[in-house]
């Protein structure tokens, strides 16, 4: 899995490309650990490019979730591909983030 971030004004984007399963958690974990906390605790996830999540790719982001939510912030996941759509529909998940689409930023649905 390929890993990019992005910096902006209280939030950061992290761009993520591939499998993101138990093989990528560790280098998830590390990169998003030191991007979440106060003065920055929202993260925006781009999840267009990614074509495969498993159960511990989805216990990492609501671990993401919750130290988000304890420095007042939260994990918004962007552009959503239909593989992990899919599953966080499936999981019940959809409901946990905050969903941006591809086309308006500002819309969000829960």
């Amino acid at each position: 899995m390929r890993i990019r971030t992005e910096s902006g004004i209280g939030h950061t984007t992290v761009s993520l490309a591939g499998r993101f399963d138990a093989h990528e958690i560790g280098d998830f974990r590390k990169v998003v650990d030191l991007l979440i906390g106060p003065g920055n605790a929202t993260l925006r996830l781009d999840l267009s490019n990614v074509v495969f999540v498993d159960s511990s790719a989805l216990a990492e982001m609501l671990r993401s979730q919750k130290a988000a939510k304890a420095v007042g912030g939260e994990v918004i996941l962007v552009n959503v591909s239909d593989p992990v759509r899919i599953i966080l529909e499936l999981t019940e998940l959809q409901q946990v983030f905050t969903l941006e689409s591809r086309t308006d930023p500002t819309t969000t649905t829960s």
